[in-house]
């Protein structure tokens, strides 16, 4: 609006002017209660806008959903949503500031639900995108002390707990995400407290409930990680008697359960459980040795075993607690890259994005999956740094683990499955 003047009448006269992002059909959007939705993920700033079937009560509650991750500052204005379809009624185009992609994406869904657990994961993994290679990011939830800021990481894979976990312990804790954990590298963590995504009936899309409506603290003002937990959830032990009939009484129940085990993990363990639930780790600068610093920092990785998330508050109570840094485990083992061509039948090891030593095993990460060598695999690894015949690498093999009737053959046989696992090369012509 540039200026309004009186007409005749002694009604004010409104002059618009309209920007090429703020088109006319926007304006009329904004008249009939149509707003965007404006949030900030891990720094990322999305703008969403709605399809014409999205009620105003609908845009309501996603703005309630997603109070607490609020954008500042003036959005980029999304394209119209796609039409609406007879299959596909439910539309939403999503605009943010990207240095990979365009920086939009449009969505549609058979129903509402559908369409708002659609934008939850699409600007997720999106922020997750943008910030490949600058933090660290565990696919877990989390909370935080709200006194002294530490913040407690729980892994886990899709559907084993996360979100159940985050909303028991978040009565008590700061609510910091239910989805992703974003560490920087002084250990300070981005908040991401998205809404809930709670599961419906199977088959249903997830419902997006905002964590006021479920009352769960809010983040403290600077979090930095604590401690890292692998969530194990387990069935109950069955009672005695399974055709007894089911008590009224809270408490009996939870004496029938079994209590949480909660046990530190060796490194090795831990590392092999960490990288698959992992975002990006693989673009972050020595992925596995950053992450063996991760460890080192929060004085190793803990995995809880449990049957109810109600027993976690108490399980977990002294994770929250400062402790000492662990001695580093591990030991760089990445050498410089060897490139040119390998002669035929020989074996030279395959250019890894890290490798680290933990004890007498060796962690190899290629391109999308770590790799773990024990017995005489490391041997092999470390012969095979530049290109060697399969009798030599044999005999280097031999002069560290010895010589044993058919040892020659039980190398040649591990070269096959490294060369099978990529983890090594052969040449030919």
């Amino acid at each position: 609006m540039s200026g309004e003047d009186e007409a005749p009448g002694g009604e004010p006269q409104f002059d618009w002017d309209f920007s090429d992002a703020w088109d006319a059909r926007l304006f009329e959007d904004l008249l009939s209660g149509g707003e965007l939705l404006w949030i900030d993920v891990l720094g990322t700033q999305f703008a969403v806008r709605w399809g014409r079937s999205v009620t105003e009560e609908q845009q309501q509650n996603m703005r309630s959903a997603w109070a607490r991750c609020a954008g500042s500052g003036a959005p980029l204005i999304p394209p119209l949503p796609k039409e609406p379809t007879e299959a596909l009624p439910f539309s939403a185009s999503v605009s943010y500031l990207s240095m990979y992609d365009g920086g939009t994406f449009a969505l549609q869904a058979a129903s509402f639900e559908e369409l708002a657990e659609n934008v939850t994961s699409r600007v997720t993994v999106a922020a997750i995108l943008e910030n490949a290679g600058e933090l660290m990011m565990l696919h877990a939830c989390a909370v935080a002390s709200p006194v002294t800021g530490a913040v407690v990481a729980l892994v886990a894979k899709p559907g084993t707990g996360k979100t159940t976990a985050a909303s028991v312990l978040a009565g008590t804790y700061g609510y910091v995400s239910d989805e992703t954990v974003a560490i920087g590298p002084d250990g300070s963590v981005v908040p991401y407290p998205k809404p809930l995504s709670v599961k419906q009936e199977p088959g249903e899309p997830k419902h997006q409930v905002g964590p006021d409506e479920l009352g769960l603290q809010p983040a403290p003002a600077k979090p930095f990680i604590q401690s890292i937990v692998l969530l194990d959830r387990v069935d109950a032990a069955p009672t005695a008697d399974p055709d007894a009939a089911p008590t009224a009484d809270p408490s009996a129940d939870q004496q029938d359960r079994p209590a949480p085990v909660l046990r530190q993990l060796p490194l090795a363990e831990a590392l092999l459980a960490l990288v698959p639930d992992s975002s990006s780790q693989r673009e972050i600068d020595e992925p596995l040795q950053s992450l063996c610093r991760l460890v080192d920092r929060v004085g190793g990785v803990w995995q809880v075993t449990y049957s109810e998330a109600a027993d976690l508050p108490e399980a977990l109570e002294p994770l929250f607690r400062k402790r000492r840094r662990s001695k580093p485990e591990w030991e760089a083992r990445l050498a410089e890259a060897v490139s040119g061509d390998i002669p035929d039948g020989w074996i030279r090891r395959a250019d890894p994005k890290d490798a680290v030593a933990v004890g007498d095993d060796l962690l190899v990460m290629l391109d999308a999956e770590i790799v773990r060598l024990s017995g005489i695999g490391p041997a092999i690894w470390e012969a095979a740094a530049t290109a060697v015949p399969l009798d030599r690498l044999a005999e280097e093999v031999g002069n560290r683990h010895g010589r044993p009737e058919g040892y020659q053959a039980a190398v040649a046989a591990a070269v096959g499955q490294l060369i099978a696992q990529s983890v090594l090369e052969q040449g030919s012509d």
